[in-house]
């Protein structure tokens, strides 16, 4: 297999993840699957990480998923 072929595969692996926890995390069923909402949201999410409360909202956002993903593991 070529290197240009497993580059593409790890980058299509890794999108189909993303996509896998937008889904898991049910925005999609919130927002009636409207991408432009989702995408919206996604841009506040980076403009909230670029600013002073930075690190703020990475904490309390990774706290929230480590709690997630271990009710999950518990389910």
């Amino acid at each position: 297999m070529r290197d240009w072929q497993v580059e593409r595969r790890k980058r299509t692996r890794h999108l189909i993840q993303l996509g896998g926890l937008v889904v898991k995390s049910g925005i999609v069923e919130l927002t009636g699957d409207d991408r432009a909402m989702i995408y919206g949201a996604l841009l506040w999410m980076a403009d909230k990480l670029q600013s002073e409360q930075g690190e703020q909202a990475r904490s309390l956002w990774m706290a929230k998923a480590k709690q997630a993903f271990e009710e999950d593991r518990q389910e």
